[in-house]
C-alpha cells in the first residue's frame, strides 16, 4: 500500500508576513511513485463509471464465480482495495500509515462495520459485542501508530454508533426525543449518569427489550470512550440518516457531558454535522452555544453529507418534507456558513473547540486556510483537515507540505469485511466520485510529464 519513497516534509506554516493561498495544481504529486499515480488514475476512472458503483456487489459475486476467489481477490487488492484500504493486518496498516506520515499526513482509522437501517434485525447482543472488541482494538492501534507519545491527543478515530447499537432502537429514540414529554426522560444528563454508574436505566417510553438493549448499548459506548480517553485517542462519531441522527446526537451529548468537560483536556467525543441538511447551521449554532454555556469542550467534523439520494427517496416514500438542500450550490453555501461559525468559535474558545474540515472541495479548503490566517489560528492547532484515503491527494499533500494537520480516513480489514463497506461508501458518495475529474486531470498531466521525460516539477518554497 502506497509504495512511496520516504520523503521528509517541510513543516513550515503560512508566512506571517501576508496571506499566501495554497495551490492545488498537483505539484505535490512528485512525492508519489509512478505506480501509485497510475493505479489512482485507473481506479478513480473506474469508480466514476455509474454501473460499477450501482452493481458493485453483484459484480464482485460474478467475478468470484468466473475467476475464482483467489484471482478475484488478487485483482481487487491490486486495484480498489489497494487504493482505498490500509490493509488487513496491523503490520499492513502500520506500513500504510508510515508512508502517510512521511508525506506529512495523519491516520484516521475506521472500522468498516455498521448496521444498515433496512437490514435484518440482529439477534441478541453478540454481534454488537464483537464490534465492541473491534472498536477497542482500533483504539489501541490508533494509539500505537503515533510516531511519539502525544499527551495532547492528536490521535483520532472514527466511530460508527450503529456498529454498537441497533438502528431500530435509534429510530425509536429519534421518535421519542421529538416528543416533549419523552425527551425529558431521555436527557443527556440522565443517560450520562446511567453510563457512569452502570445502574439499570428505567425509561417508561421504551419496552423491556428496548430498555435492555439501550442499557447494553450505553455500556458499550461508555467502554469505548473510556478506553479511548485512557489511550488519548479522540473519537469522531459519524453522522448517518436523518431517521437516526437525533438519537445519535442525543448519545453524543450524553458522552460529551461526561468526557468533554474542561478538566478532561479538550473534546474526546466529536459529532459530525452534514451541511447538505437544511437545519444543520441552526443545530450547529445551538449546540456550540450550549457547549459554551455548560463549559464543555466542543468537537465537530464538518462534512457536506453522503446520503442525499436516499434521504430524498425516503422523503418521497413517506410523503414528508425533503430535509436536504435544494442543490449543490445551496449545500456549498451551507458548508461555508457552518465553517465560518466554527472557525469563529475556535478563535474565541481556543483548544476548548476543535474542528475537522472534512472536505474534498478546494474552495472550502481555501476558505478555511484563509480564515485561519485572518483569525490567527495556527496551522497545526485545533483545526485540522480530512479527506478519504486514495482520493483528493492533490489537496491533502499540498496541505501537509504547508504544515497543516491533515488526516486521511482509513478503513482496514479483510476483503470480505471491507469491499461491501467500500461499495456502500461509493454509492453514498457518487457525486464526490463523479466530481474527481480535476484530480484525474492532474494525475494524467503528471503521468504524461513523467512518460515524456520532462524535467522534474519544482514546488515553490
Amino acid at each position: 500500500m502506497l509504495q512511496t519513497c520516504r520523503v521528509l516534509c517541510s513543516r513550515a506554516g503560512p508566512s506571517p508576513g501576508g496571506w499566501q493561498p495554497l495551490t492545488f495544481d498537483g505539484g505535490a504529486f512528485h512525492l508519489k511513485g509512478t505506480g501509485e499515480l497510475t493505479r489512482a488514475l485507473l481506479v478513480l476512472r473506474l469508480c466514476a463509471w455509474p454501473p460499477l458503483v450501482t452493481h458493485g456487489l453483484a459484480l464482485q459475486a460474478w467475478s468470484q464465480r468466473l475467476l475464482g476467489s483467489w484471482l478475484s481477490g488478487a485483482l481487487l487488492r491490486a486495484s480498489i482495495y489497494g487504493q482505498f484500504v490500509a490493509g488487513e493486518t496491523a503490520e499492513e496498516v502500520r506500513g500504510c500509515v508510515l508512508q502517510l506520515q512521511n508525506l506529512g499526513l495523519r491516520p484516521l482509522l475506521a472500522v468498516p462495520t455498521e448496521e444498515e437501517p433496512d437490514s435484518a434485525v440482529k439477534t441478541g447482543e453478540a454481534w454488537y459485542e464483537g464490534n465492541l472488541s473491534a472498536m477497542l482494538r482500533c483504539v489501541d492501534l490508533s494509539r500505537g501508530l503515533l510516531e511519539t507519545p502525544d499527551p495532547t491527543g492528536t490521535a483520532l478515530m472514527q466511530l460508527k454508533m450503529t456498529a454498537l447499537m441497533s438502528t431500530w432502537l435509534c429510530k425509536e429514540l429519534t421518535a421519542r426525543v421529538r416528543r416533549p414529554g419523552d425527551s425529558l426522560e431521555l436527557s443527556p444528563e440522565r443517560l450520562a449518569e446511567a453510563m457512569d454508574s452502570g445502574q439499570d436505566l428505567r425509561v417508561s417510553c421504551l419496552n423491556t427489550e428496548q430498555t435492555r438493549h439501550l442499557q447494553a448499548s450505553l455500556s458499550r459506548l461508555h467502554r469505548v470512550v473510556q478506553h479511548a480517553r485512557a489511550q488519548r485517542v479522540r473519537l469522531l462519531v459519524d453522522a448517518e440518516y436523518t431517521s437516526l441522527n437525533p438519537a445519535l446526537s442525543l448519545l453524543v451529548a450524553a458522552l460529551a457531558t461526561r468526557w468533554n468537560s474542561s478538566r478532561e483536556g479538550g473534546p474526546w467525543v466529536w459529532n459530525t454535522y452534514q451541511a447538505y441538511l437544511k437545519d444543520t447551521y441552526e443545530r450547529l449554532r445551538q449546540d456550540a452555544e450550549a457547549a459554551d454555556r455548560a463549559g464543555l469542550a466542543f468537537g465537530v467534523k464538518l462534512v457536506r453529507g453522503a446520503y442525499l439520494e436516499k434521504e430524498r427517496e425516503m422523503a418521497r416514500l413517506q410523503e414528508t418534507e425533503d430535509p436536504t438542500q435544494p442543490d449543490y450550490e445551496a449545500t456549498c453555501q451551507s458548508y461555508s456558513r457552518c465553517l465560518e461559525l466554527m472557525l469563529t468559535q475556535v478563535s474565541h474558545r481556543g483548544t476548548m473547540c476543535h474542528l475537522m474540515v472534512a472536505s474534498h472541495n478546494e474552495d472550502s479548503v481555501r476558505q478555511a486556510t484563509k480564515r485561519m490566517w485572518e483569525l490567527g489560528i495556527p496551522p497545526d492547532g485545533p483545526v485540522c483537515f480530512g479527506q478519504l484515503l486514495g482520493m483528493c491527494d492533490h489537496v491533502s499533500l499540498a496541505l501537509g507540505q504547508a504544515g497543516y494537520a491533515v488526516y486521511k480516513s482509513i478503513p482496514y480489514g479483510s476483503l470480505e469485511e471491507v469491499i461491501p463497506y467500500l461499495i456502500r461508501r461509493a454509492q453514498e458518495n457518487r457525486s464526490v466520485l463523479r466530481g474527481a475529474r480535476r484530480e484525474q486531470e492532474l494525475l494524467s498531466q503528471e503521468l504524461r510529464r513523467r512518460l515524456l521525460g520532462r524535467g522534474l516539477r519544482v514546488s515553490p518554497h
